[in-house]
């Protein structure tokens, strides 16, 4: 999923007045957030690169979630809207399905890479 898909996903579900710099911005995040909590703690992270977005990031750039679990974004920017529209009962719903949609690609991450392993000496 591009940058661009996400934005029109979301505008197409959830009608808002926010403008695409916002949306790339909490797009920025989440990618933040995965490459340092999940992609970072394993093998291989040194092959994924992320050095954020911003208004001058091409719209075609891919996300770093890949499809099935593109749905991620999507989930991320309803909650965004929902919390900085204060409709917290709705934030609450969109938060509880991006949770799961978050944990779905982790275990999904987990399971197809190698975790990154401490040494440990024996005396």
């Amino acid at each position: 999923m591009t940058i661009i898909e996400a934005i029109n996903r979301v505008d197409a579900l959830k009608p808002n007045n926010y403008d695409q710099k916002t949306k790339i911005s909490w797009l920025s995040t989440i990618d933040g957030m995965i490459k340092s909590e999940i992609i970072d703690t394993h093998e291989g992270a040194e092959s994924v690169t992320f050095t954020g977005y911003d208004s001058d990031t091409p719209t075609t750039t891919e996300l770093l979630v890949p499809t099935p679990y593109e749905d991620i974004y999507v989930r991320w920017l309803e909650a965004q809207i929902d919390y900085n529209n204060g409709e917290y009962g709705r934030y609450s719903n969109s938060m509880t399905m991006y949770n799961a949609a978050y944990s779905a690609y982790e275990r999904y991450y987990n399971r197809n890479h190698m975790p990154l392993g401490q040494s440990f000496k024996y005396f």
